[in-house]
């Protein structure tokens, strides 16, 4: 079997190039998608022939014909194929990712058509839950839009409240981070991101925040010590800082329902901070084999 040619670097000239037109878009969902062979979503049957539009697949039983774009996270897009090439590239490609406003003036498409197709690549960059966090692991929580004068403890009011967990390696850098949109400080809401995200046999350190306790049976490494404002947990204190200068800096606001969609897409970016040259290849992968989500409404 052809080893398809996968895409890699940062070289936006090299990109332009090598995806000017929609015929190579294309040819790259379909070498994406047949990789392993192709499978008739109607018969199962292997085999087939060139289909009407450029590389899809015709069924040689029954006759099903395919385009490269069925059932991915392309299909029914508002954009022109290459044009959302580019949107993605630029999106997981930039430090800082880029707005719909500023995808809407690039590449001069309407900005909710740009909204609508970054909402599918944000979903493209939910974790796969498969790796979870090891060794020495801090978490805390933050809230989302500022603080509420007048307001302590961790009573959310109209703020979003959102867990994080970061990774401490042994050379004393961080490494890979998830965050999460929870309902309260409670350990109900803390356990379903603790399971995802991080090893039961993970040296945790949380502040001394009491909804934290109830975790100690399930994940026996967990130790509590004083925050002291941030003081104590200073790459998480910087990790946090860096994640709300982000929103507000090129977001500058967005609904509880998009909040995931934004955390999911900052640290799908970061975990990947020292593979860049594989990042558009590792998303344009899960765009092409995840199926496509329901937009939800709201900014």
């Amino acid at each position: 079997m052809e080893t398809r040619a996968k895409f890699t670097g940062l070289n936006s000239i090299k990109f332009t190039l090598r995806f000017n037109q929609d015929e190579a878009c294309y040819k790259y969902i379909s070498d994406i998608k047949w990789e392993n062979g192709f499978v008739c979503k109607k018969c199962q049957n292997t085999g087939f022939c060139s289909g009407v539009k450029p590389h899809s697949r015709r069924c040689v039983k029954c006759g099903y014909d395919e385009s490269p774009t069925s059932r991915t996270m392309f299909d029914k897009c508002k954009i022109p194929i290459h044009i959302a090439f580019h949107i993605i590239f630029r999106v997981c490609t930039k430090k800082k990712g880029m707005s719909s406003l500023e995808l809407s003036n690039e590449f001069e498409q309407r900005q909710m058509s740009c909204w609508e197709f970054k909402w599918k690549i944000q979903q493209a960059m939910i974790s796969s839950h498969k790796y979870p966090l090891t060794g020495e692991v801090h978490v805390d929580e933050c809230f989302i839009g500022g603080e509420e004068e007048q307001k302590r403890g961790r009573s959310k009011g109209k703020k979003k409240l959102v867990v994080v967990a970061l990774e401490k390696l042994p050379c004393k850098e961080v490494g890979r981070a998830y965050a999460q949109i929870i309902d309260n400080a409670s350990n109900v809401s803390f356990r379903p991101f603790f399971e995802s995200h991080i090893s039961k046999d993970a040296d945790v350190i949380t502040d001394e925040w009491p909804g934290y306790i109830p975790l100690k049976k399930d994940y026996p490494k967990l130790k509590q010590m004083p925050s002291n404002k941030g003081k104590n947990h200073p790459d998480m204190h910087i990790h946090i800082m860096n994640l709300k200068g982000w929103l507000r800096g090129i977001h500058h606001h967005c609904s509880k329902d998009r909040l995931q969609g934004y955390l999911d897409e900052y640290h799908f970016r970061y975990n990947r901070r020292n593979n860049m040259d594989t990042i558009f290849d590792t998303l344009l992968k899960r765009m092409v084999r995840y199926e496509p989500k329901r937009l939800k409404t709201g900014k």
